[in-house]
């Protein structure tokens, strides 16, 4: 199945489909102003602290499921008791994949290389799902059953080679998932970097044991968060300070110095915090869970 994936991923015309999409959503989010990047860190997740993206699959790839069951008793048992049920499944999941496809545009736009092109085969073959389950219930009205049912199960096939094409973006794009660095710094305070080398307004990256950190300096304080964004792993310390945040260079991740907290999205997980202190002239840090 592997081998599949890496054949889809290498398609040289989801490079230029996923340019055109890509920027139509970058500009739709930006025409929007300020509503339109909170619409967009909503359909993020940036408010649940989880991405919500794969809370709504549940809703199409669930009520599928139940439909092919139901369509797969009465098929066997020769009974019209599940057709309600088949049907309303049906209906449920059309209503879920909606919902679903505008969370998964949400996090798609900020990928790149073989994740963006996966992305779009997984888009596409959502959209071929959709509307063969459309066209099931077409027919289901209209009273051809055995071809609203046929239909459907051709859906359901492509929908769960599309899962799987998602459990590759979750699981090995590493797409939806926490990128800051699990490592902490030492549980003691640990010199990193020469105060005088950090001026008013400024970043830097230093080291702290196996961690990389930004030092930054805003107000006459020094603060030191992890340098990995927790979104998809840009460094901190090549981007901006405002109002007491830093701001991501690669999707512009809102991160509050004080404490890490999430000012806006893209991103659903807050950024690790870390102690910091000057002495002797040398800015030192450690893990904050030995204060």
């Amino acid at each position: 199945m592997q081998d599949t994936v890496n054949v889809i991923e290498r398609q040289p015309w989801l490079e230029p489909t996923s340019d055109t999409v890509q920027r139509g959503l970058y500009n739709a989010v930006n025409a929007g102003g300020q509503l339109g990047h909170r619409v967009s860190d909503f359909l993020n997740g940036t408010w649940l602290g989880h991405p919500l993206h794969p809370a709504l699959t549940d809703v199409p790839v669930g009520a599928w499921t139940v439909a092919f069951a139901l369509d797969g008793v009465q098929m066997l048992a020769k009974t019209r008791r599940f057709l309600p049920g088949a049907d309303a499944a049906v209906t449920i999941g059309l209503v879920g994949a909606a919902l679903s496809a505008v969370s998964g545009l949400a996090d798609w736009q900020y990928t790149v290389g073989r994740a963006r092109r996966v992305g779009m085969a997984h888009a596409l073959l959502n959209v071929a799902a959709t509307g063969l389950y459309g066209t099931s219930v077409v027919f289901r009205l209209r009273g051809k059953r055995k071809a609203g049912q046929l239909t459907g199960m051709v859906g359901f096939a492509t929908v769960l080679f599309s899962a799987f094409l998602g459990g590759d973006l979750a699981y090995r794009e590493r797409i939806g998932v926490n990128h800051a660095p699990e490592q902490t710094p030492p549980d003691t305070f640990t010199p990193v970097l020469a105060d005088r080398e950090l001026p008013e307004g400024g970043l830097k990256q230093a080291r702290a044991g196996d961690v990389t950190v930004v030092l930054a300096r805003s107000g006459g304080r020094i603060y030191a968060l992890a340098d990995t964004c927790a979104h998809l792993g840009g460094p901190l310390s090549e981007g901006t300070l405002d109002d007491g945040c830093v701001v991501c260079p690669w999707h512009g991740s809102r991160f509050r110095l004080e404490d890490g907290h999430i000012v806006n999205g893209p991103t659903t997980f807050p950024q690790p915090r870390y102690d910091v202190r000057v002495r002797d002239g040398l800015i030192e840090v450690r893990n904050p869970r030995s204060s």
